[in-house]
């Protein structure tokens, strides 16, 4: 007696791998962008851990951050030329950037914070990320400044000095009381930065001005929503 196996049929087959596809195009776009988010995430933080060890390293062996300009006055060119060098000194990196080597920062109009102006002083890491210098602000490309989109916030970020503390701060305190709009638009790369250094996340990237996450519920906020998860 013949025994028959129970199977599926080409039709059902394909009907199954269509649903398999269809599920897979939906959720691998948002997995890729979710990934590669994490991964600048991690990438902006390590930065900021290095650049931070090697400003106390700097203030170390030169005195506090605030008397390294007293015979300076106002003259900003020797002002960032000796922030570079004495931060610099203490950090590991490729290639020392140069506008004389014509390898400097020269962001296009996306970067409204330096306005176009190219970064003299500058390191390109290990990486690929690029690092440029002023005497009040360094200026992060994490993934180079040849390489797209050279936008606020996605990868292009600030991190300011901070007199008052003589260390490298994130504008921390500022964000909280009132550039969560700048956070919102992408619009000021500092207020993202200390987003991304604290939070460990770019959700900001899903959310309109109004902050709210793509849910419709969270809004995003400094103290109880600080991710659209």
């Amino acid at each position: 007696m013949l025994k028959f196996l129970k199977s599926f049929t080409l039709a059902e087959t394909l009907i199954v791998m269509g649903i398999i596809g269809v599920v897979a195009a939906l959720t691998l776009p948002n997995l890729n962008i979710s990934t590669g988010d994490k991964e600048k995430v991690a990438k902006l933080q390590k930065i900021y851990s290095n650049l931070q060890d090697a400003f106390g390293r700097a203030e170390a062996v030169y005195g506090p951050y605030d008397e390294w300009f007293i015979n300076d006055g106002n003259d900003t060119d020797k002002k960032t030329k000796r922030t570079f060098e004495r931060i610099s000194e203490f950090m590991k990196y490729s290639k020392v950037c140069t506008i004389e080597d014509n390898c400097s920062f020269e962001f296009d109009s996306a970067h409204k914070d330096t306005g176009g102006t190219p970064i003299k002083y500058g390191l390109i890491l290990a990486d690929g990320s690029t690092i440029g210098f002023y005497a009040d602000r360094i200026l992060i490309d994490i993934d180079g400044f040849s390489k797209g989109p050279n936008s606020s916030c996605k990868d292009y970020f600030q991190i300011h000095y901070e007199d008052d503390s003589k260390n490298l701060t994130h504008d921390t305190d500022l964000i909280k009381y009132d550039k969560m709009s700048d956070i919102y638009n992408r619009h000021y790369s500092a207020s993202c930065t200390a987003w991304v250094i604290v939070n460990g996340n770019m959700d900001y990237l899903k959310v309109g001005n109004d902050g709210k996450c793509p849910d419709g519920k969270i809004v995003l906020n400094w103290t109880t929503n600080t991710t659209c998860k």
